[in-house]
């Protein structure tokens, strides 16, 4: 049994202040009121002036510290043992759109890490594939040779069809990605599309059917798209604001439609350099913390120094107040899921329970992941211990004590 107390516990509706949390196995079994007795057979941590959140959940990151998730081998392994010490205890490997061959590397990277998640490793939960299905008018980042069309044989001749993103590769179409997604389907949880690519509609339809969250995004779509889109089943917007058509109040698009749609969760990627912190309050204010999943969209570079250099699905990048190609693209960001939460709190203006539940519990829910996100007893003991400066001091995943501070403030 673990007994962390003294600390400020962040509840989904308030804070408990000075209070002892209870963990026994992988498991929170009690809130207790000021300190519990002292129990001989416990562990006990003394937090007095600290905080205990649940553990931060993140639907969107590429990479974090050097590691990107389509680097192979033990990329996506090496990212879960890094990223405890952000506090983040369960998070989705983010592809961008790239060949089969390595759609393939990545999925495999992504089930051995899910079944073999190593000691003090956070949880590795199923990809989010920002597929091959979206706009190239709005494809950001993403490799233009690697885009397709969904409808089966519509993509022949279709930009990089005949050619790979590596050399020497076999021409390859949309069916090939199609194929690769069903093959793996159980390590696949959120594939990003446009809505008005050609064949995307009923490629929604189908994903859905299989299980998997469907979310647009890097899309041109009007909101008569849009909202086609979540007819269909799509049900969370890929970070919102950024790579889709403006708002307008003559030609809403597709971000005004995701605002509008209770039954959409939407991704916000908050670093302050991709959507404004005026922004930000517009969009919780439009749907609530319950709506808004807080994500990173990280690379590699984060966690880095700025000045540092990185990759994104091969390409380099360069690490300043977010990630960018050589040639100017903004390509991600630098952003941590600690320093996530601490701008919802310092410049959004959120409280602490708000911001817990756009870092933690929205996405869990929006994942279907039944007492993840959450501090109540019976929940899972996927905690953050966090110091009055919001900096992390220890994170628990399942129980166990996966990452600490060398020195605690």
């Amino acid at each position: 049994m673990i007994l962390l107390s003294g600390a400020d516990l962040v509840l989904p509706d308030r804070v408990v202040d000075g209070s002892t949390l209870v963990l026994d196995g992988d498991r929170i079994v009690e809130i207790v009121a000021g300190d519990r007795a002292q129990d001989p057979q416990a562990v006990h941590f003394s937090f007095p002036g600290h905080y205990v959140v649940p553990g931060f959940i993140d639907v969107h990151v590429h990479g974090v510290e050097g590691s990107d998730m389509l680097d192979g081998g033990t990329a996506i392994a090496t990212v879960a043992e890094q990223m405890p010490r952000f506090g983040v205890t369960a998070f989705c490997p983010t592809s961008i759109a790239c060949n089969p061959s390595s759609l393939r590397r990545m999925l495999s990277g992504v089930r051995s890490a899910r079944t073999t998640r190593p000691p003090g490793g956070a949880r590795v939960l199923p990809a989010h594939l920002e597929s091959n299905f979206i706009n190239p008018d709005y494809k950001g980042a993403q490799p233009l040779d690697c885009l397709r069309t969904a409808r089966p044989g519509s993509d022949r001749g279709q930009t990089g069809v005949r050619q790979g993103s590596e050399p020497g590769l076999s021409p390859w179409t949309g069916a090939d990605i199609l194929r690769e997604i069903e093959a793996a389907r159980p390590d696949v949880g959120i594939v990003t599309v446009a809505p008005e690519v050609d064949g995307v509609i009923d490629l929604i339809r189908d994903l859905v059917s299989h299980g998997h969250h469907v979310s647009l995004g890097h899309s041109g779509a009007t909101y008569e798209q849009a909202m086609e889109g979540v007819r269909a089943g799509a049900r969370q917007a890929t970070h919102l604001f950024n790579r889709m058509t403006p708002v307008s109040h003559h030609a809403p698009g597709l971000a005004a439609a995701m605002l509008a749609s209770d039954e959409v969760i939407a991704e916000l990627i908050c670093d302050g350099v991709h959507v404004h912190p005026a922004m930000m309050r517009v969009a919780l204010a439009a749907k609530r913390p319950d709506g808004i999943m807080a994500i990173t969209d990280g690379t590699a570079g984060s966690g880095l120094p700025r000045g540092s250099r990185a990759t994104i699905g091969g390409r380099p990048i360069s690490i300043r107040d977010a990630a960018y190609l050589d040639d100017g693209t903004l390509a991600g960001s630098t952003l941590t899921m600690d320093r996530a939460f601490a701008k919802l709190i310092t410049e959004v203006g959120l409280s602490l329970s708000d911001a817990a539940t756009a870092c933690a519990t929205t996405p869990a829910r929006a994942l279907g992941l039944q007492g993840f996100g959450v501090i109540a007893a019976g929940a899972i003991a996927d905690v953050v211990v966090l110091n009055r400066d919001l900096q992390v001091v220890q994170t628990w995943v399942a129980g166990t004590l996966a990452w600490e501070a060398r020195t605690r403030t």
